[in-house]
Protein backbone atom coordinates (compact mmCIF):
# COMPACT_ATOMS: atom_id res chain seq x y z
CA UNK A 1 0.00 0.00 0.00
CA UNK A 2 1.29 3.61 -1.25
CA UNK A 3 2.09 5.99 2.19
CA UNK A 4 2.69 8.96 2.71
CA UNK A 5 6.45 9.66 2.35
CA UNK A 6 6.80 11.75 5.67
CA UNK A 7 4.22 12.11 8.46
CA UNK A 8 4.86 14.10 11.43
CA UNK A 9 2.20 14.89 14.75
CA UNK A 10 2.57 17.96 16.59
CA UNK A 11 1.57 18.72 19.60
CA UNK A 12 -0.78 22.03 20.32
CA UNK A 13 1.24 25.04 22.00
CA UNK A 14 0.24 25.27 25.73
CA UNK A 15 -3.15 25.85 26.53
CA UNK A 16 -5.30 27.62 29.47
CA UNK A 17 -6.41 23.75 30.70
CA UNK A 18 -2.93 23.14 30.77
CA UNK A 19 -1.93 25.52 32.81
CA UNK A 20 -4.87 25.75 34.90
CA UNK A 21 -4.86 21.72 35.67
CA UNK A 22 -0.73 22.28 36.69
CA UNK A 23 -1.54 25.11 38.79
CA UNK A 24 -4.77 23.05 40.87
CA UNK A 25 -2.34 20.18 40.81
CA UNK A 26 0.64 21.51 42.74
CA UNK A 27 -2.13 23.24 44.73
CA UNK A 28 -3.98 20.52 45.64
CA UNK A 29 -7.13 21.95 44.94
CA UNK A 30 -9.61 20.85 42.76
CA UNK A 31 -11.28 23.77 41.69
CA UNK A 32 -9.41 25.22 38.36
CA UNK A 33 -12.17 28.26 37.21
CA UNK A 34 -12.15 27.07 33.66
CA UNK A 35 -15.69 26.27 32.16
CA UNK A 36 -17.50 25.56 28.81
CA UNK A 37 -16.49 22.48 26.08
CA UNK A 38 -12.88 21.37 26.17
CA UNK A 39 -13.18 21.95 22.29
CA UNK A 40 -13.13 25.86 23.05
CA UNK A 41 -10.18 25.80 25.02
CA UNK A 42 -7.83 28.28 23.86
CA UNK A 43 -3.92 29.08 23.92
CA UNK A 44 -2.31 30.14 26.74
CA UNK A 45 -0.17 33.31 26.07
CA UNK A 46 2.97 31.02 25.90
CA UNK A 47 1.60 28.34 24.02
CA UNK A 48 1.14 31.49 21.24
CA UNK A 49 4.46 32.12 21.71
CA UNK A 50 5.27 28.74 21.40
CA UNK A 51 3.41 28.14 17.98
CA UNK A 52 5.49 31.43 16.55
CA UNK A 53 8.92 29.63 17.78
CA UNK A 54 7.69 26.86 15.83
CA UNK A 55 6.84 28.68 12.37
CA UNK A 56 9.96 30.69 12.58
CA UNK A 57 11.63 27.46 13.07
CA UNK A 58 9.63 26.03 9.96
CA UNK A 59 10.28 28.78 8.03
CA UNK A 60 13.68 28.11 7.83
CA UNK A 61 13.74 24.42 6.82
CA UNK A 62 14.31 23.91 3.28
CA UNK A 63 11.20 23.41 1.05
CA UNK A 64 11.86 19.09 0.54
CA UNK A 65 11.63 19.44 4.62
CA UNK A 66 8.07 21.53 4.97
CA UNK A 67 4.92 19.62 5.32
CA UNK A 68 2.76 20.27 1.69
CA UNK A 69 -0.32 19.62 3.60
CA UNK A 70 -1.63 19.98 7.16
CA UNK A 71 -4.55 17.95 8.74
CA UNK A 72 -5.48 19.67 12.29
CA UNK A 73 -8.06 18.81 15.07
CA UNK A 74 -10.65 20.96 15.12
CA UNK A 75 -10.44 22.00 18.69
CA UNK A 76 -9.38 25.41 19.27
CA UNK A 77 -5.91 25.03 20.95
CA UNK A 78 -5.12 23.42 17.33
CA UNK A 79 -6.23 25.03 14.77
CA UNK A 80 -4.81 28.05 16.62
CA UNK A 81 -1.64 26.30 16.86
CA UNK A 82 -1.44 26.08 13.28
CA UNK A 83 -3.16 29.31 12.28
CA UNK A 84 -0.30 30.73 14.53
CA UNK A 85 2.81 28.96 12.59
CA UNK A 86 1.19 29.39 9.06
CA UNK A 87 0.70 33.22 9.43
CA UNK A 88 4.22 33.17 10.91
CA UNK A 89 5.44 31.67 8.15
CA UNK A 90 3.97 33.31 5.81
CA UNK A 91 4.70 36.49 7.36
CA UNK A 92 8.81 35.07 6.48
CA UNK A 93 8.20 35.00 3.08
CA UNK A 94 7.55 31.31 3.27
CA UNK A 95 4.27 29.97 1.69
CA UNK A 96 2.46 27.82 4.62
CA UNK A 97 0.71 23.96 3.60
CA UNK A 98 -2.74 24.34 2.46
CA UNK A 99 -4.70 22.91 5.78
CA UNK A 100 -8.28 20.87 6.51
CA UNK A 101 -9.57 19.57 9.52
CA UNK A 102 -10.39 16.06 10.52
CA UNK A 103 -12.78 15.87 13.51
CA UNK A 104 -11.30 12.10 13.74
CA UNK A 105 -8.44 13.37 15.37
CA UNK A 106 -9.73 15.47 18.30
CA UNK A 107 -8.41 14.55 21.80
CA UNK A 108 -9.66 11.79 24.00
CA UNK A 109 -13.12 12.76 24.68
CA UNK A 110 -13.91 12.19 28.37
CA UNK A 111 -17.82 12.22 28.59
CA UNK A 112 -19.54 13.73 31.65
CA UNK A 113 -15.47 14.02 33.00
CA UNK A 114 -14.35 16.80 30.50
CA UNK A 115 -12.19 19.29 32.13
CA UNK A 116 -12.47 17.65 35.49
CA UNK A 117 -9.23 17.04 37.40
CA UNK A 118 -8.54 13.58 39.13
CA UNK A 119 -9.35 15.64 42.72
CA UNK A 120 -12.73 17.21 40.98
CA UNK A 121 -13.83 13.66 39.51
CA UNK A 122 -12.81 11.65 42.81
CA UNK A 123 -15.06 14.89 44.74
CA UNK A 124 -17.73 14.59 42.48
CA UNK A 125 -17.55 11.09 41.38
CA UNK A 126 -15.72 8.95 43.52
CA UNK A 127 -17.61 5.45 41.84
CA UNK A 128 -15.71 6.88 38.51
CA UNK A 129 -13.12 7.69 40.17
CA UNK A 130 -12.59 3.86 41.83
CA UNK A 131 -13.50 2.36 38.43
CA UNK A 132 -10.66 4.32 36.75
CA UNK A 133 -8.46 3.03 39.29
CA UNK A 134 -9.50 -0.75 38.47
CA UNK A 135 -9.60 -0.49 34.78
CA UNK A 136 -6.40 1.51 34.01
CA UNK A 137 -5.86 4.62 32.23
CA UNK A 138 -6.20 3.59 28.29
CA UNK A 139 -9.18 1.10 29.13
CA UNK A 140 -11.10 3.06 31.14
CA UNK A 141 -14.13 4.33 29.55
CA UNK A 142 -15.60 7.87 31.13
CA UNK A 143 -19.38 7.97 31.08
CA UNK A 144 -20.71 9.01 27.51
CA UNK A 145 -16.56 9.13 26.60
CA UNK A 146 -14.25 7.05 25.04
CA UNK A 147 -11.28 3.80 25.97
CA UNK A 148 -7.64 4.80 24.27
CA UNK A 149 -8.94 1.81 21.90
CA UNK A 150 -11.94 3.97 20.68
CA UNK A 151 -9.51 7.01 19.93
CA UNK A 152 -7.15 4.72 18.00
CA UNK A 153 -9.65 2.95 15.81
CA UNK A 154 -10.81 6.76 14.42
CA UNK A 155 -6.94 7.98 14.64
CA UNK A 156 -6.45 4.77 12.49
CA UNK A 157 -9.01 5.81 9.62
CA UNK A 158 -7.56 8.90 9.41
CA UNK A 159 -4.09 7.89 9.04
CA UNK A 160 -5.94 5.87 5.96
CA UNK A 161 -7.34 8.13 4.36
CA UNK A 162 -3.74 10.50 4.51
CA UNK A 163 -2.03 7.49 2.76
CA UNK A 164 -5.09 7.53 0.06
CA UNK A 165 -5.17 10.92 -0.54
CA UNK A 166 -1.45 12.24 -0.34
CA UNK A 167 0.15 9.18 -1.08
CA UNK A 168 4.36 10.47 -1.49
CA UNK A 169 3.72 13.36 0.02
CA UNK A 170 5.19 14.82 3.51
CA UNK A 171 1.94 15.49 5.81
CA UNK A 172 1.44 17.21 9.21
CA UNK A 173 -1.02 16.42 11.76
CA UNK A 174 -1.83 19.00 14.46
CA UNK A 175 -3.08 17.40 17.33
CA UNK A 176 -3.08 16.35 20.78
CA UNK A 177 -0.99 14.10 22.82
CA UNK A 178 -4.03 11.20 22.72
CA UNK A 179 -3.27 11.57 19.12
CA UNK A 180 0.67 10.97 18.95
CA UNK A 181 -0.15 7.88 21.86
CA UNK A 182 -2.84 6.67 19.40
CA UNK A 183 -0.25 6.81 16.12
CA UNK A 184 2.55 5.13 17.85
CA UNK A 185 0.27 2.42 18.80
CA UNK A 186 -1.33 2.03 15.26
CA UNK A 187 2.11 2.30 12.91
CA UNK A 188 4.38 0.73 16.03
CA UNK A 189 2.36 -2.09 17.40
CA UNK A 190 3.33 -1.06 20.27
CA UNK A 191 1.17 -1.93 23.71
CA UNK A 192 -0.12 0.73 25.69
CA UNK A 193 1.97 -0.40 28.85
CA UNK A 194 5.12 -0.14 26.70
CA UNK A 195 3.80 3.42 25.34
CA UNK A 196 3.27 4.54 29.14
CA UNK A 197 6.77 3.26 30.23
CA UNK A 198 8.47 5.64 26.95
CA UNK A 199 5.80 8.18 28.11
CA UNK A 200 7.14 8.08 31.96
CA UNK A 201 10.80 9.03 30.80
CA UNK A 202 9.91 11.51 27.31
CA UNK A 203 6.56 13.21 27.45
CA UNK A 204 4.92 14.72 25.24
CA UNK A 205 5.62 18.43 25.52
CA UNK A 206 3.67 21.58 23.80
CA UNK A 207 4.29 22.19 20.04
CA UNK A 208 6.90 19.10 20.10
CA UNK A 209 7.24 16.85 16.86
CA UNK A 210 6.83 12.85 16.06
CA UNK A 211 8.24 11.89 13.10
CA UNK A 212 7.94 9.18 10.81
CA UNK A 213 9.50 8.97 7.62
CA UNK A 214 8.90 6.00 4.61
CA UNK A 215 11.82 3.17 4.40
CA UNK A 216 11.28 0.12 2.48
CA UNK A 217 7.53 0.87 1.80
CA UNK A 218 6.71 1.47 5.51
CA UNK A 219 6.76 4.42 8.14
CA UNK A 220 9.52 4.44 10.78
CA UNK A 221 9.76 6.38 13.79
CA UNK A 222 12.78 9.34 13.05
CA UNK A 223 12.25 11.42 16.16
CA UNK A 224 9.59 11.16 18.95
CA UNK A 225 8.26 14.35 21.10
CA UNK A 226 11.06 16.69 20.19
CA UNK A 227 10.62 20.25 20.32
CA UNK A 228 12.50 21.88 17.56
CA UNK A 229 15.02 24.79 18.87
CA UNK A 230 14.71 28.42 18.64
CA UNK A 231 15.91 29.71 15.03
Amino acid sequence: MDTVAELTIVRHGQSVANVAFAEAHARGVAAHGLTGRDADIPLSPLGWRQATRLGRWLATQPADQRPDHVVCSPYRRARQTWDRVADTVAALGVTPAPADLDERLVDRLMGDLELLTPLMIAERFPAEAARLAADGLYAYRPPGGETFDDVTARVRAALADLHRHHAGGRVWVVAHDAVVVAVRHVLEDLSFTELDAVLATTPIANTSLTRYARTRGRLDLVEFAVVPPSP
